[in-house]
C-alpha cells in the first residue's frame, strides 16, 4: 500500500466522526469498517481506524449521559445553566477529530490521549 493511500484512508478514519451528525451512531461502525478491511495490509492505517473508533464511542456515550443529565436536571432548573456547555461538550468532538484528520494530512502520526492507550 502506498504512502499516499495510508494517508487517505488515515484521514478517512478521523472523517468518520462526521458521519455521526448524519446518522447518530455510524461514525464508529464505519472506523471499524475501515479496521477489519485495512488491518492486515497497513498498521498505520488499521491504527488509526482503531482509535478513531474508540474515541467514537467514548464521546457518544459521554454526550448522551450528560444530555441525559441535563434534562433530568431541568427539574430543578439547573439544567438550564448545563445547556450552554453540553452544547460546546457535544461540539468538541467534531472539532478533534478534524484537527486530527488534518495532523494525520500534515504526516504527523496524530493520536488522542485517551483512545491511542486503548489501542
Amino acid at each position: 500500500m502506498s504512502a499516499q493511500d495510508e494517508k487517505t484512508w488515515s484521514i478517512l478514519a478521523h472523517l468518520s466522526m462526521f458521519l455521526n451528525l448524519v446518522t447518530g451512531f455510524l461514525g464508529p461502525v464505519a472506523a471499524l469498517t475501515l479496521y477489519l478491511v485495512y488491518k492486515d495490509r497497513s498498521p498505520k492505517v488499521a491504527f488509526h481506524a482503531l482509535q478513531s473508533m474508540w474515541y467514537q464511542i467514548a464521546w457518544l456515550v459521554i454526550v448522551a449521559v450528560g444530555w441525559i443529565l441535563t434534562t433530568l436536571l431541568m427539574v430543578v432548573l439547573v439544567g438550564f445553566l448545563l445547556i450552554p456547555v453540553m452544547i460546546v461538550v457535544s461540539v468538541l468532538p467534531f472539532v478533534h477529530a478534524g484537527y486530527a484528520a488534518y495532523k494525520v494530512n500534515q504526516g504527523v502520526d496524530y493520536r488522542y490521549p485517551v483512545a491511542a492507550d486503548l489501542v
